[in-house]
């Protein structure tokens, strides 16, 4: 059995407003300037008016400077002031991350686009946020997941929050759909487990000797990146006293290691008990939707791109973290745009497939690109991008077909 393990983990805390996103460029060609207004009537400012990369952007007294004149529509997505651009710092894609003005870019850290009356940041996909809905002046902004809150509400030049026109959906059946989705998992399950029985992995539990301690269940929860504890946390918050809770104080300790300490040497056998059990395989599902498919899912649909795309962001998710996944998109957003943003769908997924190509071959255990390269990317030379059945394909040598 080969089984491929993501590079990075992190938890994501979803906040998913009643109605999805739509997301669309800051109108091109119809630059304005002026201030733009948010919580407490008060306004985006560059603290100390510097133009200095680095300096933070801030909630302020509205008082008509220079370090509250903003240009917005431009046609490259960015937000200028003092000749510089609204920056999410070291363009990182996590919850919390500062707002700062830098020098101009080109980069998916530097690009906004219009959601109702949110600021987007294309690169991560999160809104442009006061820290802590503070209206005291000085307050940070940063980015968070989107979630319709009065800190991510914002009124731009000219007194209006203009909403973008609506994207063209996605066409054909989503991947969220049960039939889709159930294929999805046969996928994955392919690639991580060699078999199509992807409900045959609730029990399933080794160390592969990749560096991340224990690998189980049906999306490779891992004691040593923190999946595996958030798993247990949920599964032990619904059936408390349950047969894995008590390794919950030993998971804290060995998150981030290869270590063992504290599990062996019953926590495999425990494990496998607990699989039995509906409630653990629910939690399991669960906390896989939860981190990876949604999310995934959720960013495919706003891209624009069809069941086969949404796949795509999801198996990247699986190996390197819902954050490694949106990593790989910031760096196709530099050659290629979805068709969100008016780009060819079947050029944006090339292009997505081949930066996560690249990411693999930067570890031995993923090297082999076999489950992008004869199983993804031959569905999509086959112009399949609506994942429909029957699918034949290969992965690490191995031959499968669902349907």
């Amino acid at each position: 059995m080969i089984r491929a393990r993501r590079v990075l983990y992190a938890t994501v805390a979803l906040a998913v407003p009643g109605a999805a996103l739509i997301y669309g460029l800051l109108p091109a060609g119809a630059a304005t300037s002026g201030p733009i207004q948010g919580l407490g009537g008060k306004c985006v400012d560059v603290a100390g008016a510097s133009p200095a990369n680095g300096a933070a952007i801030q909630l302020y007294d509205c008082n008509t400077s220079a370090a509250q004149h903003w240009t917005v529509g431009n046609t490259d997505g960015t937000i200028r002031a003092l000749g510089k651009c609204l920056d999410v710092t070291a363009a990182s894609t996590a919850n919390g991350a500062k707002i700062q003005l830098y020098d101009c870019n080109a980069t998916g850290a530097q690009k906004w686009s219009v959601s109702g009356t949110a600021l987007v940041n294309t690169g991560s996909g999160k809104c442009l946020d006061v820290t802590d809905k503070s209206t005291a002046n000085g307050a940070r902004l940063q980015i968070w997941t989107c979630s319709g809150t009065s800190n991510q509400t914002w009124s731009l030049p000219g007194g209006t929050a203009p909403t973008t026109p609506p994207t063209t959906a996605p066409t054909g059946t989503n991947l969220d759909n049960p039939a889709k989705k159930d294929v999805a998992m046969q996928l994955v399950s392919a690639a991580e487990n060699s078999s199509l029985d992807w409900r045959a992995q609730f029990r399933y539990i080794e160390d592969i000797e990749d560096g991340r301690g224990y690998t189980a269940g049906i999306i490779g929860f891992c004691s040593g990146t923190g999946d595996m504890l958030e798993l247990l946390q949920a599964y032990t918050n619904a059936v408390p006293g349950n047969v894995l809770a008590k390794y919950l104080p030993a998971l804290r300790t060995v998150n981030g290691t290869a270590s063992h300490a504290g599990l062996d040497p019953n926590f495999t056998n425990d494990w496998r008990t607990a699989a039995a059990d509906s409630r653990f395989q629910a939690a399991q599902e669960a906390e896989r939707d939860r981190v990876y498919f949604n999310p995934s899912v959720r960013d495919g649909k706003n891209d624009g791109v069809r069941a086969l795309g949404q796949f795509a962001y999801y198996d990247a998710a699986v190996m390197h973290g819902y954050e490694g996944m949106r990593a790989i998109r910031s760096q196709a957003l530099k050659r290629a745009k979805p068709p969100a943003q008016g780009g060819d769908e079947r050029a944006w997924l090339n292009v997505f497939l081949d930066e996560r190509v690249l990411e693999m071959k930067k570890e031995e255990a993923h090297s082999d690109a076999s489950r992008v390269d004869t199983a993804q990317r031959r569905f999509l030379n086959a112009g399949n991008l609506d994942l429909n059945t029957p699918l034949e394909f290969a992965v690490y040598g191995e031959g499968f077909r669902i349907g």
